[in-house]
């Protein structure tokens, strides 16, 4: 058994497409959408290589056109690039988001596996940090030898009592300092936390392109260059501080 594991793809094709390493099914842990400036094609790669896919928090956004007021930080990101992926989604696409489970069970070579976006507790919102104290009490009753979520952007892996945690990080728009996509291998009892480089300017070209507002094209540049939030746009006073409120992870 071995499965790929990715999420928070955020409609970056082209970091989507340097992911490719042998597997026996894909696993997709949500987001899909948003930020990035082809959700189409992301939501397509999904359709056609997920066995097993979750909704995110901005699959659900996407899906049902909700818009997210902000003005700072990844709020902001959200209510500009918003519009662009309902735009560019077709209408059997966002059905598609629309119709992910926001949970998923299933079981591989005798291992059983959730899948979430977020926590077993807030499938699409709650952020979960790699702590067991915090873990522990959301894995309560959960027989499962994995639990697979994203929305962090942060890959990690965490052991807790007989379930393993594991999140991928995110494919399309790192947030640990590290520009390159993230994904996981989980292969027999090993887990790979793997990263990739990816033609990082394609995409920044192609956002610049689907992204009328300037101020959101620099911010998503400098967080695809840099695989974070620079300080620079987390100054008081500028009106783009790093909200993460919910839509904006």
């Amino acid at each position: 058994m071995r499965l790929l594991v990715v999420a928070d793809i955020h409609g970056n094709r082209a970091a989507l497409d340097t992911v490719r390493e042998p597997h026996d099914a894909c696993v997709c842990a949500g987001d899909i959408v948003d930020y990035g400036p082809e959700p189409a094609a992301c939501v397509e790669w999904v359709r056609a290589n997920a066995a097993y896919c979750v909704r995110g928090n901005h699959d659900h956004g996407a899906a049902q056109n909700v818009e997210i007021p902000g003005t700072g930080g990844f709020r902001y990101l959200t209510s500009v690039t918003r519009p662009h992926s309902v735009a560019a989604l077709a209408p059997d696409q966002r059905r598609y988001l629309a119709d992910l489970p926001t949970s998923r069970l299933f079981t591989r070579a005798g291992k059983r596996f959730l899948v979430v976006h977020a926590t077993p507790r807030d499938p699409m919102d709650e952020y979960a940090p790699a702590e067991e104290n915090f873990w522990r009490p959301r894995l309560a009753g959960l027989n499962v030898d994995y639990v697979i979520a994203g929305h962090t952007h942060q890959p990690y892996t965490l052991r807790v009592g007989g379930t393993l945690v594991v999140n991928p990080g995110s494919v399309g728009l790192s947030r640990d300092g590290d520009p390159r996509a993230a994904y996981a291998i989980i292969d027999g009892d090993e887990v790979q936390l793997k990263r990739v480089e990816y033609p990082i300017e394609d995409t920044i070209r192609a956002v610049e392109a689907a992204t009328a507002d300037a101020t959101a094209r620099q911010m998503l540049a400098d967080i695809f260059r840099t695989g974070g939030m620079p300080t620079r746009w987390l100054r008081p006073g500028n009106g783009n501080g790093n909200g993460n409120g919910n839509g904006a992870h």
